[in-house]
């Protein structure tokens, strides 16, 4: 069986959910870690989907992150090997109007912007990066901001995501979430509405009253 909804727009992660850009974060976390002597596999654990500057909050003194958001962000611009574009998205992202969609992203707006050029995926209209919020994921805010800034409203949105923390935030907005499990297993993506391969599975026209979207009915 298919489910079928009705969106206004949708809102997508980048990294791993638009661009597979996995192996280059490992890379640079597991080389600014070696760096400081911190343990990086401690660090994998809860980096994915946060912003460095939360991650790095965890591991360093206050008075030591922002020294160390401005290491990671040259070590990130230097290492784009690899980065490429997710199963369907080069054919997905052209179909949708500019004002249907948006990007938000717990990275800066410079690394996501070249990640997605890189990829040779359009870069949108609307894009809430880790600089343009107070409060990063798990928390709604990026999510709030971007429906907003398309005029329209977060609990007519579907949000796509890859990992637990941004699941977090699409469902905290109040939006319906799809996961794609191209970064974690599917028992860490439980939160969300639907579980998916890829964005293969994610079937999508546009209609008078909006954007129909066709999914596989499966929980995750």
């Amino acid at each position: 069986m298919r489910m079928k909804l009705t969106v206004a727009a949708v809102l997508f992660d980048i990294d791993g959910t638009l661009v597979d850009s996995t192996p280059a974060v490992e890379r640079t976390w597991r080389t600014w870690a070696a760096r400081r002597g911190v343990d990086a596999e401690a660090v994998l654990r809860v980096s994915h989907g946060r912003r460095n500057e939360d991650t790095l909050a965890d591991f360093l003194p206050a008075h030591e992150v922002s020294a160390a958001v401005a290491e990671l962000g040259v070590l990130e611009l230097d290492d784009l090997q690899g980065v490429v574009a997710l199963p369907a998205t080069t054919s997905l992202l052209p179909a949708i109007p500019a004002g249907r969609w948006a990007a938000v992203t717990s990275g800066p707006r410079a690394l996501m912007q070249t990640r997605l050029r890189v990829s040779g995926l359009p870069v949108p209209e609307v894009l809430i990066a880790a600089e343009d919020v107070s409060e990063g994921k798990p928390h709604p805010e990026g999510y709030l901001a971007a429906a907003a800034a398309l005029g329209v409203d977060a609990g007519d949105c579907l949000v796509v995501e890859d990992a637990p923390a941004g699941i977090g935030a699409g469902r905290a907005a109040g939006a319906r979430v799809v996961a794609v499990a191209t970064s974690h297993d599917r028992s860490a993506l439980v939160d969300a509405d639907v579980v998916i391969d890829d964005l293969r599975e994610l079937q999508l026209s546009v209609t008078p009253d909006g954007l129909r979207v066709t999914l596989p009915d499966r929980l995750p």
